[in-house]
């Protein structure tokens, strides 16, 4: 599959986004294209405007379609990786959640397909650093095969930080998102004791668990992906990293030996 040219789409249907949303309904089965739509916003999809529109441009201007086919070429070739379709589209102007706001770029993973939201590929290593951190979620999500409503808080709070730490392996810490560094080892031993360590096992399917992966009203802002980091880290200090088993290692091992509790 690889990079699906939604260049061609965009070019036809920018000012059309529910349009643009038809052509993924062979992909979101028993979805309308304003649930589409609603839930790729959230993640950092573009609302027609000129500020988005030059954000399509410039990627066009850029070659970001073939640039990203590249990129998927090396990992899923050195991972060993699936072969899914992969979405691109300009960034919405602000709001929703996006890994990295301020470099203009978010994605979000799915076990059979990824979307990126982009701006410009002014630093292509900023653009493999987001495509590493979805395309180890798709793989970690297909070899795990487990139904996504099903995660508990403790799933969601691994795969963020295997992700991210997976950025650091291949991308080195310059391009580390900014939540991994937002709080301190203090904080994070505070907040896990607070907030988390009594939610583990809440499904994904609970309000909650979102409240406390992403932050928000008390809780601190992206608490979960924050500490999901940290306990990576903490594993990796003792433990061999591989990329093939972090792909199929259950959650719970990475608990053991933290200095947390």
């Amino acid at each position: 599959m690889g990079t699906i040219r939604t260049d061609q789409w965009l070019e036809e249907d920018f000012d059309n986004p529910l349009k643009i949303c038809e052509r993924l309904l062979p992909y979101f089965k028993g979805q309308t294209e304003r649930e589409i739509y609603r839930e790729l916003m959230h993640f950092g999809m573009y609302q027609p405007s000129r500020s988005t529109k030059k954000n399509q441009l410039e990627m066009l201007k850029q070659q970001s379609w073939d640039k990203v086919e590249k990129i998927f070429a090396k990992y899923k070739n050195r991972w060993n990786g699936p072969d899914i379709p992969i979405f691109l589209f300009p960034i919405a102007q602000a709001g929703g959640f996006f890994r990295k706001e301020d470099k203009g770029k978010a994605g979000v993973s799915f076990p059979d397909k990824m979307f990126l939201f982009l701006s410009n590929f002014d630093n292509p290593k900023d653009v493999e650093a987001l495509f590493v951190h979805e395309y180890h979620h798709v793989c970690r999500m297909r070899l795990l095969e487990k139904n996504i409503g099903d995660y508990t808080l403790l799933d969601s709070l691994i795969i963020e930080g295997l992700a991210e730490y997976t950025v650091l392996k291949n991308c080195g810490s310059e391009y580390l998102a900014s939540w991994c560094g937002m709080y301190s080892e203090k904080e994070i031993k505070k907040f896990w004791n607070r907030y988390l360590k009594n939610q583990l096992g809440m499904k994904k399917k609970e309000r909650e668990h979102d409240e406390l992966l992403y932050g928000g009203g008390r809780v601190p802002k992206l608490l979960g992906y924050a500490v999901g980091f940290y306990l990576i880290g903490n594993y990796y200090k003792k433990n061999h990293y591989s990329t093939k088993l972090s792909f199929t290692t259950p959650a719970e091992s990475y608990l053991k030996g933290v200095d947390l509790f």
